[in-house]
């Protein structure tokens, strides 16, 4: 099987048996004699066992004995079957889901959007990787968006009614699920309420019918993002 996600969730399923066979708790899965669970992140681990997939998919972590600590506890949060305790234990594994510097976590959330990062999965690491997963796709398909216009960014009009910021807005609403509040900030449109009132006016005119606004749209949703952004 090629490395990536579903090669991951077959690491996670094999883990997680002793667990699920009630052999042993999903916090002590590491202390099961036949697993490879417990060679990982240690200096003798056989060459033979590569754990970057499994650490890439869940959540970016480092080969490190710290890293495969945060995999164990992953897996602890996987195996939790009360809801509420399970998501306590992903709440806190939340916590600075991404390490780095700020051109990192940038290079990251591209790279994701870009392999069409699925926002169930990331559900799994908390509210906080689920949102910038999600704007970081708003902003992929708003830069698309403006090409497909030929629309600058960086020289939009100040006036928060400007055709140029209507036309991004409309766009975007039309091919994905972006939310006006992003908007607003984004494009510096106002209230919220604002952007739903330009974008209502903008369809009510028939510009929407425009073969321009139709092409940029269909690049949109053509696009590869963040499943469900």
């Amino acid at each position: 099987m090629e490395p990536g996600h579903a090669l991951a969730q077959v690491a996670h399923y094999i883990h997680l048996n002793p667990a699920r066979a009630r052999v042993v708790k999903a916090e002590k899965l590491e202390s099961f004699p036949w697993s490879s669970l417990r060679l990982f992140g240690r200096k003798d681990c056989p060459a033979f066992l590569v754990g970057d997939t499994i650490l890439a998919e869940s959540g970016g972590l480092a080969d490190t004995p710290a890293g495969w600590r945060s995999y164990r506890a992953y897996l602890a949060a996987l195996a939790e079957e009360q809801p509420r305790k399970r998501g306590e234990k992903f709440g806190r594994l939340s916590r600075g889901w991404m390490v780095g510097s700020a051109e990192f976590k940038q290079a990251l959330k591209k790279d994701l959007v870009t392999r069409g990062a699925n926002l169930g999965q990331a559900q799994l690491l908390g509210t906080g990787a689920v949102r910038e997963l999600r704007e970081a796709g708003w902003e992929e398909r708003l830069s698309k968006a403006a090409r497909a216009l030929k629309i600058d960014l960086g020289r939009l009009p100040a006036r928060k009614s400007a055709p140029e910021k209507v036309a991004l807005a409309a766009v975007l609403k039309a091919a994905t699920a972006v939310s006006n509040g992003w908007l607003a900030e984004r494009l510096a449109m106002g209230q919220p309420a604002s952007v739903s009132q330009f974008v209502r006016r903008f369809r009510l005119a028939g510009k929407e019918r425009e073969p321009r606004f139709q092409a940029a749209a269909t690049k949109l949703r053509k696009f590869p993002g963040v499943a469900g952004g």
